[in-house]
């Protein structure tokens, strides 16, 4: 192997190479989801994207002569490190073949830069933060990833471990089919539960989206004060994230829960657009439009969704609200003609979830994994 030599990225061209290196480094993989090069780039654009606001990133490329041979990213969050009265710094966008030398050398520039910001430790990987896409898969390499979920090889996080990164947590997803009907048992303590409940829950009104998004960012912070990890979002980065949602929101799977007429919980559920976007290979023009279309109203290619998130104010908690959601927006998907569902992704130590989440019978079946070091 030559001398591998490390790049800031500091240019447009430069930021096109990091984006577009994953799809040459997986381009013969089948489960490998492309990313829209228009999306990404509007993602790290400082100036339009809110989360740069409290946040300080850089972007590596690992050349070879001048080819490109892996990515890496950092990021240093600071409402994380406030929140969590932490010092750690975050690493990313980590892509590499399987060679130890690129790895290694990539992941040490990560090192020396999070370590020169000041911080203490150095976890990932979060593209950037948990409210993005995170965590290596380490289970479930037979499929491709849902909506906002990342994918990888597993030899990378091997050689992060070998590079001395150990496991910090894991997360887990789900899988529900919709032939499998919902435990009668289970049933019956939901429908007690709604009718002795002074509870409604309703499709979100994609005609108020504007106050929706709101009363959403709301329950959203308060519900996950307590999670591992957890970085509360400002109304700004809420709205930067349900803009792009907004295009592909099916009402009748995501759900708010009111109590006395005042939002106490929501279930937010996408359609899981990775199955159309497989086939874009990340580009929407001149093609890409018409087989977007192909694949989802002519075909109705896409039959499965994501259930990103349930949320419930703490005082409402351990009520059963979170199982009186899950099977609303289990039914509703039923109805709708979805046949399938990922649920993700659940901490591996939130048991009365995951508890929840396996009697109305799904089953886990992706693992994702979050690592990390000292300085």
């Amino acid at each position: 192997m030559t001398n591998i030599n490390v790049v800031e990225v500091e240019s447009s061209a430069q930021l096109k190479q990091f984006i577009n290196y994953p799809a040459k480094l997986y381009k013969d993989d089948p489960n490998y989801v492309t990313p829209l090069v228009s999306e990404r780039l509007e993602f790290f654009d400082k100036e339009k994207n809110p989360f740069y606001h409290s946040s300080s990133t850089k972007l590596f490329l690992a050349m070879d002569n001048k080819k490109v041979v892996g990515r890496i990213a950092t990021c240093i969050n600071f409402n994380h490190n406030e929140f969590h009265t932490e010092q750690t710094g975050f690493f990313g966008f980590f892509d590499c073949p399987d060679n130890y030398e690129i790895a290694s050398t990539l992941l040490k520039v990560a090192m020396i830069t999070i370590k020169k910001a000041g911080m203490n430790t150095m976890r990932g990987p979060t593209n950037f933060s948990t409210n993005h896409e995170c965590g290596f898969l380490i289970e479930g390499f037979d499929s491709p990833p849902t909506v906002m979920m990342t994918y990888n090889q597993p030899y990378l996080p091997r050689m992060a471990e070998k590079f001395g990164l150990k496991k910090a947590m894991d997360l887990i997803a789900f899988r529900l089919v919709s032939d499998y009907p919902v435990p009668p048992r289970i049933q019956k303590v939901v429908e007690r539960l709604a009718s002795r409940s002074k509870v409604t829950i309703r499709s979100i009104n994609m005609k108020d989206f504007d106050n929706e998004v709101r009363r959403i960012n709301e329950i959203y912070n308060k519900a996950w004060e307590q999670n591992w990890g957890f970085i509360p979002m400002t109304e700004e980065e809420f709205f930067y994230t349900a803009k792009d949602l907004k295009q592909i929101i099916d009402p009748c799977i995501a759900l708010i829960c009111e109590h006395e007429g005042q939002p106490v919980a929501f279930c937010l559920a996408i359609p899981d657009i990775n199955q159309a976007l497989i086939h874009l290979k990340g580009k929407l023009l001149p093609l890409g439009l018409l087989k977007l279309l192909w694949h989802t109203k002519v075909r109705n290619k896409i039959d499965g969704a994501r259930i990103i998130t349930i949320g419930v104010i703490p005082d409402f908690q351990k009520r059963g609200l979170e199982m009186l959601m899950f099977s609303t927006c289990y039914k509703n998907g039923q109805v709708n003609g979805y046949k399938w569902a990922e649920l993700s992704w659940v901490l591996e130590t939130n048991e009365l979830m995951i508890r929840g989440i396996e009697q109305m019978g799904a089953k886990p079946y992706k693992r994702y994994r979050i690592v990390e070091m000292p300085l």
